[in-house]
């Protein structure tokens, strides 16, 4: 079996990549940063003697991803399960203050890098006529919430695309889930704060968040459902979490 995961450098990426090799999944990972995802493919090759292929590109390049993706080596070619993980949220700020290179960023890597990707892999799952695509979304793509606006919209496209996705492959035998996580420690907050740790720190603070390896669970049973059964969509948060605005927090 083999997945495909992007944005594997960290977070729930890289959760989701551990989880499905030490399932026996033979892995491609994406990511920009190529230090950090060469150390990830050698690790997950010597603590589960797995294969791993690392591709360094930006899912935000279309090129690239096309490159990459249509010349896969033949034995990577048929990928049962892929993971449009790699997304995030720049600035939180109030519209009016917002920076159209943070709007421009956050279009591009949640809905266009979903989009590039999904194109680039689907012809083997059509031809094999089976295959699972599983979208990260947000709560935020339900409950918008102030100063979220962007960020808010992007993931609200993931929502409508993962639906509209799974209605048109329906005649391919191909899944499609959206797993749509609340708040999660991991660095989604840092860069979302452009790396104010003492910012990204106060947004967990009163209350356990989700972590990676819950988000990597999930994901693992959604993939391994019997192949008559589809989750669609599922909403996921901490106990603490209500939805996209309420908390409790002590």
């Amino acid at each position: 079996m083999i997945i495909l995961i992007t944005g594997a450098t960290s977070g729930f990426g890289k959760a989701i990549a551990e989880k499905f090799a030490s399932n026996n999944y033979n892995c491609i990972i994406t990511g920009r940063r190529k230090e950090k995802l060469l150390a990830i493919a050698d690790d997950l090759q010597k603590k589960y003697s797995i294969k791993v292929l690392p591709l360094v590109f930006d899912v935000r390049n279309r090129e690239e991803v096309f490159n990459h993706l249509e010349n896969l080596p033949d034995e990577w070619k048929n990928i049962d399960v892929l993971v449009n993980n790699a997304g995030g949220a720049w600035g939180r700020d109030s519209f009016e203050n917002g920076l159209i290179d943070d709007y421009d960023t956050m279009i591009q890597t949640n809905v266009n890098g979903l989009l590039y990707v999904s194109k680039a892999v689907l012809p083997n799952m059509i031809k094999n006529k089976k295959g699972h695509i599983i979208n990260m979304g947000s709560v935020a793509a339900r409950d918008m919430y102030q100063n979220g606006n962007v960020y808010c919209a992007a993931k609200a496209a993931v929502d409508a695309l993962s639906k509209t996705m799974r209605i048109d492959l329906l005649p391919h035998k191909i899944k499609v889930t959206a797993i749509q996580p609340g708040a999660a420690d991991t660095e989604f907050a840092l860069v979302r704060f452009k790396g104010d740790a003492d910012k990204a720190a106060q947004t967990y603070k009163g209350y356990e968040p989700l972590h990676a390896n819950d988000i990597a669970d999930i994901t693992y049973y959604c993939a391994t459902l019997p192949s008559h059964v589809c989750i669609n969509d599922l909403v996921v948060t901490c106990t603490a979490q209500a939805d996209g605005i309420y908390f409790y927090k002590e």
